[in-house]
């Protein structure tokens, strides 16, 4: 049963990550040269940021 849901979650994961290239290749595009201009300490801090508020939407969620 839970790898039934681990793969049920990366397929979301799959899917909603690719609905921003196929709705706007070009603001997806523009998002990537502002990522390459970002520093590294600014990157590690929103992915923190992003995996900060995944767990605990997944807590309130379950």
């Amino acid at each position: 049963m839970a790898w039934q849901e681990f793969f049920a979650a990366v397929a979301l994961v799959l899917i909603l990550e690719g609905m921003i290239p196929f709705i706007s290749p070009e603001a997806l595009r523009k998002t990537y040269q502002r990522l390459v201009e970002m520093d590294d300490k600014a990157i590690r801090l929103s992915g923190l940021i992003s995996m900060i508020a995944g767990v605990i939407l997944l807590t309130f969620v379950r």
